[in-house]
């Protein structure tokens, strides 16, 4: 089951979610729209890793799109 958190971020919506990986693992994705025009969505590839539970890898999720907006947004 995935687990999806939509958070705001100067001028941004940024979509966090985890998905079951086999081996009791989760995968990270994060989706970044600005909140004015144009708000054509953003698939961010987020680093792979050990995530042991959704809670770890939306957190992650969480913290590469901050660092991704402080760089290029």
């Amino acid at each position: 089951m995935d687990n999806t958190r939509i958070v705001r971020h100067q001028g941004y919506e940024m979509t966090c979610s985890a998905a079951a990986l086999d081996g009791g693992k989760f995968a990270p994705s994060l989706v970044l729209s600005k909140q004015v025009w144009p708000s054509r969505p953003r698939v961010i590839a987020v680093p792979r890793g050990d995530y042991l539970s959704e809670a770890v890898a939306i957190d992650a999720a969480y913290t590469h799109g901050v660092d991704w907006i402080q760089n290029y947004g």
